[in-house]
């Protein structure tokens, strides 16, 4: 009978490679901000907006003045001051030559950005003014009051043309619509959103967001809202009656700030817990993340995602400025073509994997070949050497892993010398809480025990230091496993005791009656 000769199988590390990472050309665009220039301020930084037309200067609001800075030199270009007490909210007309701003004494201030001249002020609020806006006609200005008001102002004449004191607590937020200069909506602390129209100076809608509004946006088509307040996003639709259309839930502590970006195709929302989410506004999921040092109070981005610019609550500005591009030679033009065009389909890269060198190959074929020879002692030392454990700890692993199916483990073990045997528990040390080498190296320091047990007196004080360190280790490891199962076990009582609650309601509630009137449907909305 002919030998058929079989090819030897390589050892197989993939499976213990770490997971791919799925990188996203929104990852790879909103990355190339590069690093962040901090700037500190006197004061928590209250409001950031960007002028609309270039060079883009963006005005920061903190303390008793308005700093207006060049996001090129990150250097203040203007310092408006002409406050008695702390200003706020501070926006730029869509001309950027005007800018109009609240202030704690309830006083709302035009001001020319050239000159840094009050050229108005808007008396009326018993309460300090928190943001103000111009309408969409430029004509006439919006503030919004801890007096519980919202007023619309008239540059002209300086005159008070409209009010509305529909909540019951704080305003802190509003939008003027960006299609009509007669839409406008407000949030307050009395955790609801309202939207009023001028031309018949009443209030069209009322929302529930559930817990006190601290930011609030249009979206450009002007027929859907958005608001923030504690840990979530609520996106409303206007025309629909104020119909719930998502409910965002990404962050852990309170969102304070949102912002439109990419061509109005990207939400990005900053907080108390010191990340910026940017949500893709299709799906309403999270595409990217931006880290930072401290709370996040505001947030501005410029005109195709140039400067990201970021106020924080202990008065630092992060100011992030785009990487322009290496200009290559298949792009003749050397232009960055900004958003929305960068959004393409996911790609999965799996960033972790080390492109081998020959040396590394040569690592690879060594030990792949002592496995053929039956070589384990020899197979083992080239993996426990200090180049592989460390830096490529799945090759060492696979080859355990196959030694232990093999169940020739105990044989290679028990031929290495003193100094390898160190290294073994070292790297069982190391790597015994990585969750996906722990099952390995559990069955590997079995086999160690087995095989060392009677030995283990014999070897010097460092390997038996070593030694007992293992085994503290995995008792640790063990009872944080039992600490996981009953806290597992906890959860799973906790939501099995809130799914009956809301069976039980759900039954309670279709015995209630829906409104039969016409006018009872057309009730205030109240999500």
């Amino acid at each position: 009978m002919a030998h058929v000769s079989y090819p030897f199988k390589k050892t197989n590390k993939a499976v213990f490679q770490k997971p791919a990472s799925v990188v996203t050309q929104d990852s790879l665009y909103w990355k190339k901000l590069g690093l962040p220039v901090l700037v500190k301020e006197f004061g928590a930084v209250d409001y950031i907006d960007f002028s609309p037309v270039e060079p883009y200067y963006f005005a920061a609001t903190c303390s008793v003045r308005i700093q207006v800075y060049d996001p090129i030199t990150k250097a203040v270009a203007k310092n408006i001051s002409k406050f008695v007490e702390a200003a706020y909210g501070a926006t730029f007309r869509n001309d950027g030559r005007l800018i109009v701003a609240g202030s704690e004494e309830g006083a709302v201030k035009l001001f020319d950005v050239q000159s840094k001249n009050v050229l108005r002020v808007f008396s009326g609020h018993t309460a300090p003014v928190h943001r103000t806006f111009f309408t969409k006609d430029h004509l006439k200005v919006l503030s919004f009051s801890d007096d519980k008001s919202v007023c619309v102002w008239d540059i002209a004449t300086e005159e008070k043309i409209a009010s509305f004191s529909e909540h019951s607590d704080y305003i802190r937020t509003g939008a003027p619509s960006p299609i009509t200069p007669d839409i406008i909506l407000s949030g307050g602390y009395d955790n609801t959103v309202k939207l009023y129209d001028c031309r018949c100076n009443e209030t069209v809608l009322t929302v529930n967001h559930g817990a006190p509004v601290e930011s609030t946006l249009f979206l450009p088509s002007g027929g859907i809202f958005v608001s923030a307040g504690g840990t979530e996003i609520k996106v409303w639709d206007m025309f629909n009656g104020g119909k719930l259309l998502a409910n965002i839930s990404e962050h852990h502590k309170t969102v304070t700030t949102l912002r439109l970006a990419s061509n109005n195709s990207r939400l990005l929302s900053g907080s108390l817990d010191r990340h910026v989410k940017i949500l893709d506004l299709t799906s309403f999921k999270v595409v990217h993340n931006i880290d930072f040092p401290n709370a996040i109070l505001s947030m501005d981005i410029s005109a195709h995602d140039d400067v990201l610019a970021v106020g924080m609550i202990d008065g630092v500005i992060s100011i992030r400025k785009r990487e322009q591009p290496v200009k290559s030679s298949n792009d003749k033009k050397g232009l960055f073509k900004f958003a929305p065009d960068h959004i393409t389909d996911v790609v999965a890269v799996d960033t972790k994997q080390p492109k081998y060198k020959d040396k590394n190959e040569e690592f690879e074929r060594e030990y792949d070949k002592c496995l053929r020879k039956m070589e384990f002692t020899k197979a083992l030392n080239i993996v426990l050497k200090s180049y592989v454990a460390t830096k490529y700890p799945e090759r060492t692993i696979a080859t355990i892993q196959e030694m232990l199916r093999r169940k020739v483990l105990h044989v290679a073990m028990d031929g290495l010398p003193e100094k390898n045997v160190k290294d073994l528990l070292k790297f069982f040390s190391r790597n015994l809480g990585v969750t996906r080498f722990t099952r390995t190296v559990i069955d590997a320091a079995n086999v160690f025990v087995d095989v060392f047990e009677n030995k283990i007196s014999f070897f010097s004080e460092e390997i038996i230091c070593l030694y007992i360190v293992l085994q503290e280790e995995i008792k640790s490891e063990i009872n944080v496993c039992k600490q996981i199962s009953e806290l597992e076990g906890a959860i799973g009582l906790l939501l099995s005791a809130a799914q009956t609650s809301n069976i039980r309601d759900s039954i309670e509630n279709s015995d209630i009656l829906a409104p039969s009137s016409k006018a009872q449907r057309e009730i205030v909305i109240d999500v």
